[in-house]
């Protein structure tokens, strides 16, 4: 559960910074933005590996950049169901999509720890102490 509130809070950062950007992207309220991120999220969770797997051949054909344009198409719906958030353009929403990606890998590598999970202050609260020997060159085992 902390893990799912921390990449909603996250998400909410990228998308609030790309409405500050990226020119055709705005919202009304903040309650709009915390929704547009919460359904981009589980957009990108359900619904975004199915259209990358339909899409599989041409993200192959484009060298992967078809990738961008499927995640600005889910940044473009999200309009549709949250009243106060506005994608004017499909380009708004390519550009939005980039800075969003961007923002939120950035944010995401921030917080992760080196065993992969996220921790939100460090991963490393005390330093363990090795036990053991140095052996030298020459030193028989």
């Amino acid at each position: 559960m902390r893990s799912f509130v921390f990449r909603w809070l996250v998400t909410t950062v990228a998308v609030v910074i790309a409405t500050l950007l990226i020119h055709g992207i705005r919202y009304d309220s903040p309650g709009a933005v915390v929704l547009a991120a919460l359904l981009l999220g589980i957009l990108n969770a359900f619904v975004r590996p199915v259209l990358l797997i339909l899409t599989a051949p041409l993200i192959l054909l484009t060298l992967g950049f078809s990738i961008l344009v499927v995640n600005a198409l889910l940044l473009w719906f999200v309009p549709n169901v949250v009243a106060g958030f506005h994608v004017d353009h499909f380009s708004s929403a390519f550009w939005g999509a980039i800075v969003i990606g961007i923002v939120s890998w950035m944010l995401s590598a921030f917080f992760r720890g080196s065993d992969g999970r996220v921790h939100v202050l460090t991963h490393h609260t005390q330093i363990k102490r090795v036990r053991g020997r140095v052996i030298e060159p020459g030193d028989r085992v």
